[in-house]
């Protein structure tokens, strides 16, 4: 009962980075937004839940895992109620930010308590269970907002969190053993201040860049200015503070965590890019509705799913080094087919990709959760938790801006190549296009629109393909953990009263 109270809110709260997606169209007609202002209804959450994050470790010390957890699940669901009945837009981005603020907690809590109530023979199957929502919740997040927004309106988007939330909220309550608070160390208000700031501009910028035209624009050289200085002082604060930081920076001295972090950044940009850009290509230029975008892009969390369960239980058995490699090379198998991608395409190929896609990055997913904490001592667990959700949104985050900004600038570099060649001499173009008729050369300007647009698609899927191959080299620097060690009462990290 514990792990379904936790799952309910894992996936409630990573269901909600992609849910309201397709609904921004409707949300903004009725708030009477323009489309610049609406996207502030997704950046204000993610930039909520960035600054959040890191709090967790030190709250929990404070408040205890139970505590916090409850006032977690509640303040989200409450939260999701007032964005249902927001009339204005500032009511709404207020509510986004409640929103970010509470749910940050509950994604690292579940996988601390779960890798706190199980042995570390079971800590796999446990990192599958808990896999499923923190994946699979931001896949099926467009399917299910488009069929709530197309069968009853915006608002349900956020009104399905009320039941789900109260159901885990009574779980934990009822069920979650109350757990002795840590230390209970003051907060290094600097530490998180100069951390907060980094990230909160290093997310503005990144989600108003492709607006701006970058560092063409002064408030994206300011943002950037800000967050390398914020940044910077964050450093050497970290490095002089000792154990009064923030950041506990004993986190570094495992090597486990230190790459696991860095496979979940690359995993993290890789997953939410490929999400990113399928929805608008079906779209765009194949003419997909919203409703049969969902369809054929659910299946891969299908694949996430069956990889997660199947990874669960190959754990104990087979080296995680190894089922790293394989599900790195599976995905990087999707986005080599995806590359390869053409204006015909039929739903066989766009599901199949996805599916094995999903297959990979949950195969990688399991045995990644299970080593990158499989040396990391109990009181390190919820700071290591936080900052591995945190690398995870922040590699989403980057790779999105990144792929946007590469299929918006390789769009009009190709249609400019591809104009080129249309001449007057061309006889293929004069056999099939009248340059005499402006409706001829407007459907002759939309066919090479869509063929910019594709090569642009194409070259975005080929650098993520590189991207997932780039990384694997750094699989020998992960230690071989343990397996079927005899569960010892300390070593469960299970500290119950």
């Amino acid at each position: 009962m514990i792990t379904v109270s936790l799952m309910l809110a894992t996936l409630m709260q990573t269901l909600d980075s992609t849910i309201a997606n397709v609904a921004l169209p409707h949300m903004q007609g009725t708030l009477s937004a323009s489309a610049d202002e609406i996207t502030w209804v997704l950046t204000s959450y993610i930039v909520a839940a960035a600054i959040a994050t890191p709090l967790t470790g030190w709250l929990s010390d404070h408040l205890g895992v139970k505590r916090l957890l409850a006032i977690a699940v509640g303040g989200f669901t409450i939260a999701s109620a007032f964005c249902g009945l927001s009339e204005t837009l500032p009511q709404i981005i207020g509510s986004r930010l409640l929103q970010g603020i509470f749910g940050a907690s509950l994604v690292p809590l579940s996988q601390s308590i779960l890798l706190d109530i199980n042995p570390r023979e079971k800590q796999g199957q446990a990192m599958a269970v808990w896999g499923m929502g923190v994946m699979v919740g931001p896949i099926l997040g467009p399917t299910l907002g488009g069929w709530l927004t197309d069968s009853y309106n915006w608002r349900w988007v956020f009104f399905i969190n009320l039941p789900v939330g109260a159901f885990a909220l009574f779980g934990v309550l009822t069920y979650l053993p109350d757990r002795r608070k840590g230390t209970g160390h003051a907060l290094d208000f600097f530490g998180f201040a100069t951390l907060s700031l980094a990230i909160g501009a290093f997310q503005a910028l990144l989600d108003r860049g492709e607006q701006l035209d970058w560092f063409g624009s002064l408030e994206i050289q300011i943002e950037a200015l800000i967050a390398a200085i914020s940044f910077a002082f964050f450093i050497v604060h970290t490095a002089t503070a000792g154990k009064r930081s923030f950041f506990r920076a004993t986190l570094l001295l495992d090597r486990n965590f230190v790459t696991g972090t860095c496979f979940i950044f690359v995993i993290g940009a890789v997953l939410y890019a490929t999400r990113a850009l399928l929805p608008p290509m079906l779209q765009t230029l194949m003419g997909y509705p919203v409703a049969t975008t969902g369809l054929v892009t659910a299946p891969s969390g299908i694949g996430t799913m069956i990889a997660m369960m199947l990874a669960g239980r190959l754990l104990g058995k087979i080296e995680a080094r190894l089922l790293l490699l394989t599900g790195f090379l599976i995905s990087a198998l999707a986005l080599f087919l995806m590359m390869r991608y053409t204006i015909v395409l039929s739903r066989a190929n766009i599901i199949w990709p996805g599916v094995i896609q999903g297959f990979g990055l949950g195969l990688v997913f399991v045995p990644l959760s299970s080593v990158s904490f499989s040396s990391l001592g109990a009181d390190l667990r919820a700071d290591g938790t936080a900052i591995y959700s945190l690398m995870r949104n922040l590699g989403s985050s980057l790779g999105i801006s990144i792929i946007q900004t590469m299929v918006t600038r390789n769009t009009q570099i190709s249609h400019s190549s591809l104009v080129g060649s249309v001449t007057p001499f061309n006889a293929a173009i004069r056999e099939q296009f009248d340059p005499n008729s402006p409706m001829s050369m407007a459907l002759l300007d939309r066919l090479i629109g869509q063929q910019a647009s594709m090569i642009a698609y194409n070259d975005a899927f080929k650098l993520m393909f590189i991207a997932t191959l780039v990384i694997v080299p750094m699989l020998v620097l992960i230690r071989k953990p343990r397996h079927h060690a005899k569960p010892d009462p300390e070593d469960l990290h299970v500290a119950m009263d």
